[in-house]
């Protein structure tokens, strides 16, 4: 199998059977026809190979990016104009989808990238919850203590299947320096991914409260990537 089928054979499996505390939900986004539609194209065009990666791991799905196509970091409007491919039922845009995309232009174009490197999320399904205005708010596996707990076996065990995609274990980046980081570099002192996890400012965080000063953060990301 090339490592594009694998991804595809990984996300149709995906679900999350655990008990989930309080209001909060959890999303599937590939159970969609038009996910799965678009996730076959955008994985064989890029992924059709059996090249080792480097994984990128973010924190989990956002309700505009992956949410809706399927594919870590990557809005309809990206997903149109930096892919090729386009999603008709919809069209949503993702600040981080914008820096993760201007990165990978910097870094020389979608093709090249997508060579290297294999984006998706420590916990790759995405959580909801209903806000007091009585909208859906995206919700991080580490924001509630139980709701951690309860994605934990789910974590460590997409983890496990994503290795055996031909993930490089020499090295994992983790997207959020802070909880993200943290809670990935304590599991994977117990279960040993990874020889080294390096954290890289979420873009999200970047987005929204370094706008300014986004280039650097485009240059960091690039010297972390070169200096493998």
């Amino acid at each position: 199998m090339t490592f594009a089928e694998k991804i595809l054979q990984f996300n149709s499996h995906l679900s999350f059977d655990a008990t989930l505390p309080g209001d909060i939900q959890v999303m599937n986004p590939f159970t969609s026809v038009e996910v799965v539609r678009v996730c076959q194209l955008f994985y064989r065009k890029f992924f059709n190979d059996h090249f080792k990666r480097k994984l990128i791991l973010g924190i989990n799905p956002g309700r505009y990016g992956s949410g809706v196509t399927g594919i870590p970091f990557t809005d309809t409007k990206r997903l149109r104009n930096r892919c090729g491919i386009k999603m008709d039922f919809m069209l949503t845009h993702e600040t981080s989808s914008v820096f993760i995309y201007e990165m990978i232009d910097a870094y020389g174009g979608v093709r090249e990238f997508y060579k290297n490197f294999y984006i998706n999320a420590v916990c790759p399904l995405a959580f909801i919850r209903l806000s007091k205005n009585g909208k859906f708010i995206n919700y991080n596996y580490y924001d509630n203590k139980d709701l951690q707990n309860a994605s934990l076996p789910f974590i460590i065990k997409t983890i496990k299947m994503q290795l055996d995609f031909g993930i490089d274990t020499s090295i994992c980046f983790c997207l959020g320096t802070g909880k993200n980081f943290r809670f990935l570099q304590s599991l994977n002192g117990r279960e040993h991914f990874f020889e080294k996890i390096i954290p890289l400012e979420h873009p999200r965080f970047i987005m929204q409260y370094k706008l300014k000063n986004k280039n650097i953060y485009i240059d960091k990301y690039l010297e972390a990537f070169k200096n493998i």
